[in-house]
C-alpha cells in the first residue's frame, strides 16, 4: 500500500457478500460493484432462488452481460442451501468451478429466504461433503423463533446452532457474514483458523438508534438489523485491527424506494455507489488506514484460497457528498449516506 497524508493506493479489492438482484435491477447496479472490485461473491437469494449449479451458471452470465465496459470483473457464484440440497450437483459446481461456496440462509431469515434450511440436520450430508472438498459455507448467522427478540437473534444462533456447527464439523470453512455484535467478535477471535466473517459498511457506520431518529428511517433498515452502540464498536475494533479473520463484504442490497418505504419495507441497504469511500472513512476515523488494504484486499482472498488482485485502486482525501437517491433504469433508488458527506473519494 502507497499511503500519505492524503492520498492511498491499496491493492484492488473484492467485496465478498453482494446482492445484485436480477433482471432490470440487476442491469442498473452491477456496474456499481464492478468499477471497484475485481471480484464479488454473488448473493443466490434472487426468486426463484439458485439451488444448483445450471442455475448459478446462467446468473453469471447475466451479470457479466451486465458490466460489459468492466473487463476482468468476476462474479462469485454461491449456491442457495434448501433442505433437500443435492450434495453430487453442489460438488460438481465446486469441482468446475462454478460455486465459490454454499450459504445457508435460515428459513425465512430475510428476503427471499423463504426456501432456506428448517434446521441444520436436514442438510448434515451436504456440509459434511463440503468439508472434505474445502468448500465454504457462507451463513446467515440468525434463528428466526418468534419468542426470540430481533436484537438477540444473532446472539442466540452462535449459542444454538454456530457453535456446535464448528465443533460438529472442525474442518469446514466458514464464513459468518455481515456480523452485527460483540458476541460474533468474541466467537470469531476463538473460533480456529477455518472462521471468518464479513463486515458491512453500515455497520461500522451506524447503530440501532440510525432507525428511529426523528421517526422511521427505513433507509436505515437491513437484516440483521445495526445493534446497540457497544457493538458497533466492536465491529470498528475488529474490522480495523489487522486480523486475517475479518474482510469487506458490503451486504449491499438494492430495493426501489417505494419498496422501502411503504407500510411493511423490505430489508436491505443500498452501499455500493460510495463503498470504499465508506469504509475509508471509519478506517481513517479510527486511525487505521494503514489496515485497510489488508481487510479489503488480501484476508478474503487468503481465507478462500484465491489469488490476490494485481491492480491497485487510489482514493483520495476529498470531500465526497452523497446524492439523496440514484436512478438507476427507471427506478430511484436512495444510498447509503444519502445526503451526506465522506471524506474520501475514489479517484481510479
Amino acid at each position: 500500500m502507497n499511503q500519505s497524508p492524503e492520498q492511498i493506493t491499496i491493492r484492488q479489492p473484492d467485496d465478498w457478500h453482494v446482492h445484485l438482484r436480477d433482471g432490470a435491477m440487476l442491469q442498473s447496479v452491477a456496474s456499481y460493484t464492478a468499477r471497484q472490485f475485481a471480484r464479488a461473491i454473488i448473493m443466490p437469494n434472487l426468486a426463484p432462488p439458485v439451488t444448483d449449479t445450471k442455475m448459478a451458471q446462467a446468473y453469471q452470465d447475466r451479470i457479466l452481460a451486465a458490466v460489459p465496459d468492466h473487463d476482468g470483473f468476476t462474479p462469485l457464484m454461491t449456491c442457495y442451501l434448501t433442505d433437500g440440497a443435492d450434495a453430487a450437483d453442489i460438488e460438481w459446481g465446486f469441482a468446475s468451478g462454478v460455486f465459490t461456496a454454499a450459504k445457508l440462509y435460515p428459513a425465512n431469515a430475510t428476503t427471499n429466504s423463504a426456501h432456506g434450511v428448517t434446521d441444520v440436520a436436514n442438510i448434515m450430508p451436504v456440509l459434511e461433503q463440503m468439508e472434505k472438498i474445502g468448500m465454504p459455507l457462507l451463513i446467515h448467522g440468525e434463528v428466526t423463533d418468534a419468542d426470540v427478540d430481533v436484537f438477540d437473534r444473532e446472539a442466540v444462533f452462535i449459542e444454538r446452532t454456530l457453535s456446535k456447527l464448528v465443533t460438529q464439523l472442525p474442518g469446514l470453512k466458514v464464513v459468518f457474514e455481515h456480523i452485527t455484535t460483540a458476541d460474533a467478535v468474541d466467537f470469531v477471535n476463538e473460533a480456529g483458523p477455518h472462521v471468518g466473517a464479513t463486515i458491512t459498511p453500515q455497520h461500522l457506520h451506524i447503530n440501532r438508534n440510525a432507525m428511529f431518529e426523528g421517526g422511521i428511517r427505513p433507509h436505515a433498515y437491513c437484516l440483521p438489523v445495526a445493534k446497540r452502540e457497544q457493538h458497533r464498536l466492536a465491529l470498528r475494533k475488529a474490522a480495523t485491527s489487522g486480523s486475517a479473520k475479518y474482510f469487506l463484504g458490503t451486504d449491499s442490497a438494492p430495493h426501489e424506494i417505494h419498496a422501502k418505504e411503504s407500510a411493511c419495507g423490505c430489508a436491505g441497504i443500498f452501499n455500493a455507489p460510495y463503498a470504499l469511500e465508506s469504509y475509508a472513512t471509519v478506517f481513517d476515523e479510527e486511525g487505521a488506514l494503514d489496515k485497510l488494504e489488508g481487510f479489503a484486499s488480501e484476508h478474503g482472498p487468503n481465507f478462500y484460497g484465491l489469488p490476490l488482485n494485481e491492480g491497485t485502486v487510489t482514493l483520495q482525501r476529498s470531500t465526497t457528498i452523497v446524492p439523496e437517491n440514484i436512478e438507476a433504469g427507471g427506478a430511484t433508488i436512495v444510498p447509503f449516506h444519502a445526503g451526506q458527506e465522506l471524506q474520501w473519494r475514489l479517484v481510479r
